[in-house]
């Protein structure tokens, strides 16, 4: 959604089209769709919509309450209680429409409490905020934390390639391109100070990772860019050489079998 003003006003009709629902007790708006600082014409709508238990079944059977359904081109199901809709514009609706209980577990870092009937909505946030806070490792020590993920790398670029020369190439290229990039951008959150550091995400290490870490970025970009092998050898000389230097909790030894078994 291109214009800035069109966002808020359907952010408007999101809320009163909570409000007149029956079942709907509560909004809340996430990530950019809280914060209009961070918006720009890729912004999605993300939210969370708390519903009365009960009522979660006639509520999430016929979505047509939701604002501009008419215009929908696409209402797709994440699960039990995720969706996601596209209007004919392609802007997206995000969000989870699901009870208190059926939130326990969620991760919440930016957000908005827009309509709360019952009240409860604010301890939900809370304890969705500080389980982010908690899994960013702001709730256990960041170097512990720090050199477990590095590990996994390790473990993730070594399972990748085998998988790949096994000719399992789709398989690999995602413990390369997925699991083994994740873990390695939390990693470089934990150990190198960002340029940026407005640009951290306590859910996602990999939202605006570029503003942060404008060369790592590129690097990383250049060797995924590559066939499943060589991307994950990108990867492996990136963390050798950026984060190895001075970190005692570094794997060393595991680094140096994993290049041996791969003959790098």
């Amino acid at each position: 959604m291109r214009n800035v003003e069109e966002f808020s006003r359907l952010s408007d009709e999101l809320e009163q089209a909570c409000r007149e629902t029956d079942g709907v007790i509560g909004l809340v708006l996430l990530g950019s769709a809280a914060d209009a600082t961070r918006r720009d014409e890729w912004s999605d709508h993300d939210f969370f919509v708390l519903l009365e238990p009960g009522r979660e079944r006639d509520v999430r059977r016929d979505m047509s309450w939701l604002p501009r359904f008419e215009n929908s081109v696409l209402l797709g199901r994440e699960g039990d209680i995720g969706f996601v809709v596209v209007y004919s514009d392609g802007h997206i609706l995000e969000f989870a429409a699901a009870t208190a209980d059926e939130l326990t577990g969620a991760l919440a870092d930016d957000a908005l409490i827009v309509y709360d009937s019952d009240g409860i909505v604010a301890r939900i946030i809370a304890g969705a905020r500080d389980r982010a806070n908690a899994s960013d490792g702001l709730a256990a020590p960041s170097e512990e934390r720090a050199a477990n993920d590095m590990r996994l790398v390790l473990v993730k670029l070594l399972i990748g390639v085998g998988r790949a020369r096994r000719g399992e190439v789709l398989n690999g290229s995602n413990f390369v391109r997925g699991w083994a990039v994740e873990l390695l951008a939390r990693v470089v959150r934990a150990r190198i100070p960002s340029q940026l550091p407005s640009s951290r995400d306590k859910i996602d290490p990999l939202r605006r990772f570029e503003r942060g870490y404008p060369e790592l970025a590129a690097r990383i970009d250049t060797a995924l860019a590559q066939d499943v092998e060589s991307a994950a050898h990108g990867l492996f000389d990136v963390a050798r050489e950026v984060l190895e230097p001075g970190w005692e909790g570094f794997p060393s030894d595991a680094a140096d079998a994993v290049a041996e078994r791969l003959g790098w």
